[in-house]
């Protein structure tokens, strides 16, 4: 099994997929290591499955241009990722690894190959640099969920990291818990050690929390319409000005504040925990920044539960925010290990019903529940999600996406309502049950509900897809 660490699980980048955005876009940024870049002429890419066939809604292709073109999804700046696009497509040029002009046309060399599949994962694409000598070379990458890729041919070096305290199966994780009387943040923190001192683990992780953060200040605070042709209108900014009722805030620390001193009727807190989530998958389709949790297209479901519990939980600390992303991301590599993160492979249960089990038992915990009854929430909000397909209109990360994280958001609060109240040793069904079940519905799941729009709502709603 691979050994992930919660920073694996929570990736900083940009909009709107992890899958078809951010994986073909570190791809393209590997390949470009992969291969000696002074004696490249011209580079062609082959999009495979079902990065082929919602690709374009996906913003595939452009994800790849800015990776081919040295550019980091952590770090370019939001409003330069369209001018980059629409320098390389007027120019007919691309700089290869940041460095290396080449003649590059998108419009001919990003190949759209919608009936073919390769044989590992649905989320395939071959990179072929072609040389001054007049021979090339390939290399083929799977952006497998959640922003990881794997290279064809390439042995997973995780295996190689020893943890205090392996973990792959939730019974593994509730023995661990066990045997050194500790909850579920606690374990996964001691292993983190491995990898980053614990003063960064908690520098890292609240950074983490302040993009999640901001992102839903922002989202809150921008009107207008989403890219793409659906035509879809942002509705979290005017759902907040409307719960505040006119009060005023400097900022995103005193806008918390109101919202905290706030009116905090059950119907209250409802709206605002979908605004939260509405906010933050409005910027993910705008091609803002956001945090994979586990993935783009469920990025909403863990920041608005846990913005939830800052804003309305009578027994937050700060230091919630670090266990609260420590147990959730935990959560999330036993699905990844055990069944799919990836939509591609197993349709939305794999990313709004992963999404909303990690913040279940990621809330439980910081609410003061046992690491049992965490693991309890999880498969609460799991068994509740298995067998949702993934059937995005226009191939767009929108309808019905964004809406299925405030979904994805209510699930788990109310998962983790039950399981407070409940003795996890009378449950009938286990987290493990649980994820082998979603990897058998996953598999029976028929192609067309995974994530390549040939299917459900996708197919019954016309649009005109404008690329973004």
């Amino acid at each position: 099994m691979e050994r992930i660490s919660v920073f694996d699980i929570f990736k900083i980048g940009i909009g709107p997929s992890s899958s078809h955005t951010m994986g073909p876009w570190r791809a393209a940024q590997r390949f470009t290591r992969d291969i000696n870049l002074d004696r490249v002429k011209a580079v062609q890419v082959n999009l495979y499955g079902s990065l082929a066939k919602t690709g374009k809604g996906h913003g595939t292709d452009l994800a790849v241009l800015l990776g081919l073109n040295g550019d980091d999804p952590v770090t370019i700046p939001v409003d330069a990722v369209q001018t980059t696009i629409d320098r390389i497509n007027t120019q007919k040029t691309i700089r290869l690894g940041g460095r290396r002009e080449i003649t590059f046309d998108p419009e001919v060399d990003v190949v759209f190959l919608y009936d073919q599949t390769l044989p590992y994962h649905a989320n395939g694409l071959t990179f072929t640099a072609f040389f001054d000598d007049g021979k090339g070379v390939s290399h083929t990458y799977y952006s497998v969920g959640g922003g990881f890729v794997v290279k064809e041919g390439e042995e997973n070096n995780h295996n190689s990291v020893v943890l205090p305290f392996p973990i792959d199966r939730g019974s593994e994780l509730k023995q661990w818990c066990g045997q050194e009387g500790q909850s579920i943040w606690e374990i996964v923190f001691r292993n983190e050690l491995i990898w980053r001192s614990e003063e960064q683990i908690q520098e890292d992780l609240m950074h983490i929390w302040h993009i999640m953060r901001d992102c839903i200040y922002k989202g809150c605070h921008t009107e207008g319409m989403l890219p793409g042709g659906l035509e879809v209108q942002r509705r979290a900014a005017p759902m907040s000005s409307k719960l505040l009722e006119g009060r005023p805030y400097r900022d995103v620390h005193d806008w918390i504040r109101q919202i905290s001193r706030g009116n905090h009727t059950f119907q209250q807190i409802l709206k605002w925990v979908s605004c939260f989530a509405l906010a933050v998958n409005e910027e993910n389709a705008a091609f803002g920044r956001v945090v994979t949790a586990p993935t783009n297209g469920a990025a909403g479901v863990i920041p608005a539960v846990l913005m939830y519990h800052v804003c309305f939980s009578e027994s937050f600390v700060e230091e919630d925010i670090v266990r609260f992303l420590l147990t959730a991301g935990e959560i999330g590599s036993l699905f990844k290990k055990g069944a799919t993160i990836s939509a591609a492979m197993g349709g939305c249960q794999a990313e709004i019903g992963v999404s909303s089990a990690m913040a279940a038992a990621a809330l439980t915990e910081c609410l003061g529940g046992s690491a049992e009854q965490a693991m309890m929430a999880a498969e609460i909000a799991m068994e509740h999600h298995l067998g949702m397909t993934c059937d995005p209109i226009g191939g767009l990360v929108q309808v019905p996406c964004i809406e299925r994280n405030t979904m994805g958001a209510i699930k788990a609060i109310t998962a983790s309502q039950i399981a407070l109240e409940s003795d996890p040793s009378k449950a009938k069904v286990s987290l493990d049950a649980v994820i082998r079940t979603m990897k058998e519905t996953a598999d029976d799941m028929n192609t067309k509900y995974k994530e390549t729009a040939d299917g459900g709502l996708a197919v019954h709603i016309s649009v005109n897809i404008v690329e973004c």
